[in-house]
């Protein structure tokens, strides 16, 4: 980014996300252009913490602690997989014990149980192995699905595969159709949402807002060259202009529908920091690696629209049904957004999660969102995050 921008954002991340233009869960939709810790100390910076009181009604000592936890979580979930090998049924963070839960199916061996109680989780038996259930998706990827069909993935905790209705459209004739089809390729639930979905659009600092066109959308994470953000937010070669309006970069890949990411490559004088903006509302968030959290585990987001919101994650691999198309590979969050969020960043701790994608509802009552993971971003484009 401009110098002159450090004196208006600080030592800000170069993060960006579009906004959204409705209720619902879209793809971040378009709007009309106009310190963390290091090894050995607390597990986060003190304003991150301050927010995690806020949000989820926790003392300082009990934030603390859960970030403590979930880092054991996160550092524990891959060995755990490779523990239970084919009898994996999935895992999460449990906040109530503060520990990882693995599911394991029946025909788990008792040295194997033995084995993941003595890494320190906690282990569950279910009746379907996380192959069976990541099978039964697939197949229901296949399927044509209406638009009273919001969403689709794996949930491990309920050991099935969960299908979104949106609200009033169960009955639906091709709601209904799809629901059945679905059945049929395995285990399946049935939820009902509040909206459809849709995508949030609207320097290169984490959560900064940038412009493409009329579109003004959320700086994701900085990268060695460029930024991270949504696909929906502008196509390969498309212009990008900054905060103040001169120009960034271009967009040198983005996928959507299918997928939601993209990239823009940074010049004319803007550069690229390891930072996600807090918005005064937290000090600005060092990014140390992108160490994936479980499902369970606390998540924060920063937007130019909402700024910065914290919650939970709710499910990966989630298939997400926009007006646009289907995105695959998603994880959902407890986190509200809006328009001109789309593309900004999700953290949890000092780890880059993803990229803000689109949701339903807002942050005045509530509402949930997606994100692009940024490992499979980094991975697409062979690009390397940009780190403090």
């Amino acid at each position: 980014m401009r110098r002159t921008r450090l004196t208006h954002a600080g030592v800000a991340a170069l993060l960006m996300i579009g906004s959204w233009t409705a209720a619902g869960t879209l793809p971040a939709s378009a709007q009309d252009a106009p310190g963390s810790p290091t090894a050995g100390s607390a597990p986060a910076s003190t304003a991150l913490l301050d927010a995690m009181q806020r949000d989820f009604g926790l003392t300082r000592a009990e934030a603390e602690d859960r970030l403590a936890a979930e880092r054991e979580a996160t550092d524990l979930a891959p060995e755990a997989r490779r523990t239970a090998g084919s009898a994996y049924g999935g895992a999460w963070f449990d906040a109530g014990s503060e520990k990882l839960t693995v599911a394991v199916t029946e025909d788990a061996d008792a040295s194997t149980v033995r084995a993941l109680r003595g890494s320190g989780a906690a282990v569950r038996t279910v009746e379907h192995s996380a192959k069976q259930l990541d099978a039964a998706k697939s197949r229901i990827d296949r399927l044509d699905a209406p638009s009273g069909v919001s969403s689709w993935s794996v949930d491990p905790t309920a050991n099935t595969v969960v299908v979104n209705v949106v609200d009033g459209r169960r009955a639906d004739n091709d709601v209904r159709s799809f629901v059945a089809k679905a059945r049929e390729a395995g285990p399946v639930t049935v939820r009902t949402v509040p909206a459809p979905a849709e995508t949030f659009a609207a320097g290169t600092v984490g959560g900064d807002p940038y412009y493409t066109g009329n579109v003004r959308c959320s700086i994701g994470f900085s990268v060695h060259g460029g930024f991270v953000t949504a696909g929906h937010c502008g196509g390969a070669g498309q212009q990008v202009r900054g905060w103040d309006g001169s120009y960034i970069g271009n967009f040198q890949g983005s996928s959507f529908p299918g997928n939601d990411y993209a990239w823009v490559n940074v010049g004319s004088g803007w550069w690229t920091v390891p930072v996600v903006l807090g918005w005064g509302t937290v000090s600005d968030q060092l990014v140390r690696g992108s160490a994936e959290a479980p499902v369970g585990a606390s998540i924060c987001r920063s937007g130019s629209t909402t700024h910065w919101h914290c919650g939970r994650v709710l499910a990966k691999n989630e298939t997400v049904n926009y007006s646009q198309g289907a995105v695959h590979q998603m994880t959902k969050t407890s986190v509200c957004a809006q328009g001109g969020d789309s593309g900004g960043s999700f953290i949890s701790g000092d780890q880059a999660q993803g990229v803000t994608s689109g949701g339903w509802g807002n942050c005045s009552s509530g509402g949930e969102t997606w994100f692009q993971p940024v490992n499979e971003i980094l991975s697409r484009y062979g690009l390397t995050l940009h780190t403090a």
